[in-house]
């Protein structure tokens, strides 16, 4: 199969007989496109894989190397991270009209070379921060993109299960690369431990993009004469537009990119917090790293079924449900005494992320038309990971002023409101389930 040129906009009219043959020998669906799908997942993994070497090490480096006492400073780099990434979520949908999906990962992976270079070599804190907002955009525009490209491939009837295996590959991924480097970071030394194997991965991610992966804008091209078959129109919605609408007055849009926001908030506290409330308590590294990754990769894995459980009935009371699981189990991480019930809470958090994430994104494909659902997804991702900026400045100011625990509990409450939200205002977006419109 060759490729789309890239230089066409997704929603560009096929101009001429051998691209009308070309759209003819393309095909939607999980199967028919399964090499590809296969690809996308395993690059996204490494892309977990990159920020999953952080999580472990990264706020012990900042008390061990560097001497942050205050948990605002500390939690500077997650602030970092998420704003960059929150932006390069938002340019993701420019850029891949302007150059395709392919050269926007491709972009993505080159942002991420000077990372782990950065963190091993950093004379300084202020380094560190630098090269979290260099993996930020990193994160930003290669996961933003490889989503993209997999809802492309596999068309509306598996939406919900294209993104529970795309956010399986990424979050175990991070998980195996969390538990990974806590374990090289005990032998080797904090920074080697994350920065060695992150250069393996930015490497790999790289080659793989360059030469094996196609461009998806004919995917888009056969779904949009799909919908425009059932009488459906394309009509233009920009950016500002869509940002516009999810900040309230479209119910869906605004219903997922707050619950977006809040479940980040949430993992931001717990990339930033959850080491040093364990260090605090006395647990070794290899400990602390083995319940750093227990979270993400129960999440990783349940999204294998929560993704497929949406196909079949709907989106809405799965988000629900998702985050007041997430909420109780955050109150559960302050009660809790011991690994066991540690371990306990964070897994429950593993299974109620689960339900939510890649819900979330099967519910923003369903609203989007193809030809505006490159920004579409870039505007709820803005926000959701939004929610790493808010969650880094609220429970670092919290945890200095009022205790760690403290701050995990503020957190808790509002990921159950957020989920009281979806409630109140999300109707079902699932196309199968209901006749909500995809379009302005």
């Amino acid at each position: 199969m060759t490729s789309t040129p890239v230089r066409r906009a997704p929603h560009a009219p096929v101009a001429n007989a051998d691209s009308n043959a070309h759209a003819r020998r393309v095909s939607l669906g999980l199967r028919a496109n399964l090499p590809q799908f296969v690809l996308l997942m395993v690059i996204n993994a490494f892309v977990g894989g990159m920020v999953g070497l952080e999580r472990s090490v990264l706020p012990l480096i900042a008390s061990t190397d560097f001497g942050v006492a205050s948990k605002s400073a500390a939690l500077a780099f997650i602030a970092a991270f998420g704003l960059t990434k929150a932006l390069a979520n938002l340019a993701t949908g420019w850029l891949i009209n302007v150059h395709g999906r392919r050269w926007t990962l491709i972009m993505g992976w080159l942002v991420a070379l000077p990372v782990p270079w950065l963190v091993l070599w950093a004379p300084a804190w202020s380094w560190i921060v630098v090269a979290n907002a260099l993996l930020g955009i990193n994160q930003g525009l290669a996961w933003s993109t490889t989503v993209i490209m997999k809802i492309d491939l596999v068309g509306p009837r598996r939406r919900g299960l294209a993104m529970g295996l795309n956010e399986f590959a990424g979050y175990v991924a991070v998980a195996c690369a969390a538990l990974g480097s806590g374990i090289a970071a005990n032998r080797y030394g904090l920074r080697p431990g994350a920065a060695y194997p992150g250069m393996a991965i930015a490497a790999t991610g790289l080659l793989l993009s360059c030469f094996f992966v196609r461009d998806t804008a004919g995917h888009v091209q056969l779904e949009e004469r799909e919908h425009a078959h059932a009488g459906e129109s394309a009509r233009h919605v920009s950016t500002r537009q869509l940002l516009r609408r999810s900040v309230w007055s479209d119910g869906a849009l605004f219903s997922v990119s707050q619950a977006g926001l809040v479940n980040n908030l949430n993992d931001g506290m717990a990339w930033g917090l959850f080491p040093l409330l364990f260090t605090r308590a006395g647990l070794s590294l290899s400990t602390m790293s083995g319940l750093a990754a227990l979270y993400p990769a129960t999440w990783g894995i349940c999204q294998i079924w929560t993704g497929a459980i949406s196909d079949r009935w709907g989106r809405k009371w799965l988000i629900v449900s998702g985050m007041i699981i997430q909420g109780l189990s955050l109150l559960g991480v302050v009660v809790a005494r011991g690994v066991v019930g540690w371990a306990a809470s964070l897994a429950l958090l593993g299974i109620g992320t689960a339900l939510v994430y890649p819900t979330l994104l099967a519910s923003v494909g369903d609203m989007a038309h193809p030809s505006w659902r490159a920004a579409a997804v870039g505007v709820y991702r803005l926000w959701r990971d939004l929610g790493y900026v808010v969650g880094a400045l609220l429970c670092g100011v919290l945890a200095d002023a009022f205790g760690m625990t403290s701050a995990i509990s503020v957190v808790a409450l509002l990921t159950i409101v957020s989920g009281m939200v979806v409630a109140a205002r999300m109707p079902e977006t699932h196309p199968r389930l209901t006749s909500f419109p995809a379009g302005p």
